[in-house]
This record gives structure tokens, sequence and C-alpha cells, in this order.
């Protein structure tokens, strides 16, 4: 086979296992990474309409990646199985969020690079809208030491709060903190003392459950603190080497809520199934967005459980779920956005048109959202779940309008 036909084929498995198996190509395989956008695109009918009603000051994007090469000074670190053709899904996948991040290789290291995209695409935002960086703890042994091996990717405390004091208009950041590390409690001090708003977890992939009592001091701190835990249920198809899907069952998620802890489901556990453990530890397997709206159901979690936009629109997740919240309006004041970012920049895992078949966009907006996706991702998705809609019901505006979520501890 010719090497360029194995690139595309490995890049459309990569691309299959980012949407959990759930691609288009329909706006080709890779990001244009287009630089500006062109001033007649940005005055266009639709994108002026996405900020109508919207104080800029209150956007804060809730779920952005921090991701980077790994072998700077940033400590970022890799596995590197990402770039072993040896692993070939590993390596595509790899290489689709290099691409989305659109990091120029000959210009210095990848995280600077990607950072510097980062505040290129904020600067085509509105003034004052901002970005939460997001850290990510290394996966963890049960005596809670580092497992490299278990590891896709490692992103340190520091350099997310390091690069979000450098930035200060553009970003925040969450730490993401370990519950099984002997220092957690430290940790966490020292994370809401260095300005952290969150912190953030994909049990499934860093090897903790957070339904285990051992987390018990963990969430105590958490809520003496005030800061939200934003943490991954559903299946995990982004970052899962050696994944323990079991771990992102959101039942898991009544510990910390019954401790008082303010949780932001991410994704909404739009994506798999879990089992129901309501029937019993071998409960049957149902969705895990129906364990998710039982726990939204649950009047006892109505003031700390929330749900994250991050990734909804995606192929694999908006069918049927995108419908439902949008339907359900007594949600929408725990409904929190976030982008994913850098995966709105991974061109085959958004259809537009699968997003007109089921009836939440215009088809005429299809066109001008796939333009300014070429430019800007976070514009395109902020764009995009601004402009959705089943019958009447939409997102309201308190649903971009974070920032007072965020700052809800007492911190200016």
């Amino acid at each position: 086979m010719h090497r360029s036909r194995r690139r595309l084929l490995a890049a459309a498995c990569g691309a299959a296992a980012l949407g959990g198996c759930s691609i288009t190509l329909e706006h080709g395989l890779f990001n244009p990474c287009r630089p500006e956008l062109p001033a007649d695109l940005a005055r266009d009918g639709a994108v002026l309409a996405a900020w109508d009603g919207i104080d800029a000051s209150l956007v804060w994007d809730s779920h952005v990646h921090l991701v980077g090469g790994g072998g700077s000074s940033s400590g970022i670190w890799v596995n590197p199985a990402m770039s072993s053709v040896l692993r070939p899904l590993l390596y595509a996948q790899s290489m689709f969020y290099r691409n989305a991040g659109c990091p120029n290789p000959n210009s210095g290291p990848v995280d600077d690079r990607f950072v510097e995209r980062l505040l290129h695409l904020l600067e085509g935002m509105r003034p004052r809208v901002k970005a939460i960086l997001l850290a990510m703890d290394w996966h963890r042994t049960e005596d809670g030491e580092p497992s490299p091996a278990a590891t896709t990717l490692h992103v340190p405390n520091e350099y997310a709060m390091a690069t979000a004091a450098r930035h200060r208009r553009y970003f925040e950041w969450a730490a993401s903190i370990h519950p099984y590390r002997r220092d957690c409690i430290a940790a966490l001090r020292a994370a809401k003392a260095g300005g952290a708003r969150a912190i953030k977890w994909l049990p499934a992939t860093m090897g903790m459950d957070p339904g285990s009592a051992r987390c018990d001091a963990f969430y105590a701190e958490l809520g003496r603190l005030g800061l939200p835990l934003i943490t991954h249920a559903g299946m995990e198809s982004a970052v899962r080497l050696r994944a323990r899907q079991q771990l992102g069952n959101p039942l898991r998620l009544r510990r910390p809520l019954e401790h008082g802890v303010r949780v932001v489901v991410a994704h909404c556990a739009t994506l798999g199934e879990d089992r129901d453990l309501d029937r019993g530890e071998h409960g049957p397997y149902v969705p895990s967005f129906a364990l998710f709206a039982r726990l939204m159901d649950d009047a006892r979690y109505g003031a700390n459980l929330y749900g994250d936009l991050s990734a909804v629109a995606q192929m694999n997740r908006a069918n049927p779920f995108l419908v439902s919240l949008l339907e359900r309006k007594d949600w929408h004041a725990r409904l929190l956005n976030g982008s994913d970012y850098p995966l709105p920049g991974v061109m085959p895992i958004y259809s537009m048109s699968q997003l007109i078949q089921l009836g939440v966009i215009e088809p005429a907006l299809a066109p001008v959202l796939a333009e300014v996706r070429e430019y800007n991702p976070l514009l395109f998705d902020f764009m995009l779940k601004r402009h959705l809609r089943a019958g009447r019901a939409q997102f309201p505006k308190g649903v971009f309008e974070t920032r007072p979520f965020f700052q809800a501890s007492g911190d200016a």
C-alpha cells in the first residue's frame, strides 16, 4: 500500500477512534488552519447574531485542553505510544490533536505554538472572553504513585497555572489532582492558592473511583474550598490508553454530590453505556446519558449537579441526546458551555449534514459554520451552540456566561 494511502487510512481510523466510530469526510480530513477570519465573514449575520445579548466578559470557555508535544520546559509528558507507528490508532489520534491545534512545526516547541494559536483564536472572539485551561494528572496506582505506562498525557498543574498567569487577559486554569495521592490535600490547597478555578478528572484514564470512600477527605476539602469538580462520565474515547471505562459511570458521582461538592459532568455523559448500579452490581447496561439524567432529576442534587456542553454536537454524541439537552429547559440553568478544544478543530468528527437532519440547525447556516471553523474552531463551537434549536427550544445565554459559576467560591 502506498505510504500516503496508509497515512490517510491511519488518519481515518484515528478520527473514528476519537469520534467513537462516527466520522465524516464532508469537511475534509485535516484542519486547513487558516489564519485570520476575513472581515466579510466576521460581519456575517450569523456571526453577529451569535453574540446578540451576550456579555462577553462573562464568557469563560469551561473546557479547554492544554496539550503539547512534550520534551520542553512545560513539563508536558506524552506517552511514547502516541508517536509509534506500531500503535496506529494512538499515532493517528496524536496526529489529529496536533493538526487541530495548528502548531507550526518549524517555529519552536509545539507546546508554545499550541498556546500561541489558542491566543490567536481568542483574539478572534469578543474582548474579555476567556478559556479555562485544564491540567491533567498522571494515571496513578492504588498507592497513589504515578504510572507513566498507563498515562496517555500528563499536563502539570504548574504549567497550566504559569500559562494562565502569563496571559491573564485570556486564560484561567483548572488543576488536576488525583485523590489517591498522599499529598492530595496539600496539592488541592496549593491549587486554590494558585488561582485554580476547578479540579479536572478523567476517572477512566486517571484510575480513580469517584465512588470510593478513599476520596472522602478530598471531597470534604474540595467542598470547604468551594472548588467545583469537572469530571468526565460515560465512555472515554479521546484519551483512553488502558482506560477503565466502568470508573466513568455517572452513578459513582453520588459520593461527591452527597459531600456537597459542585460536580460538573463533562459532556453530560452523552457517549457510551454503563451498568445501572441502582439495580445491583451486575445491573443491565443502559445509556450513560440516562444515568446522568437520573441524577439531574434527583431533587437532592438540584443545587450542586451540573453538566457541561463540551463535545455534545459531535457526530458520536449528537444523536439523540443533543435534542434532549435542548428540550430539557428545566436543566438549562445547570448547563455550562465548553468547547473541548482542540477537538472542534478535528474536522471528521462534526457533520453539518447530521445536524440539519436532526433539525437543530437551519440548512442556510451550515456553510457559514463550516467556513468559520476553518479559521477559528473556538468561534465555530460557540456559534454552533448559540444557533442550535429543537423546535422553539434553545440554550439560553446563561449557559455561555459561565464566569459567575467559577467565581462562586468568592474569589474575584
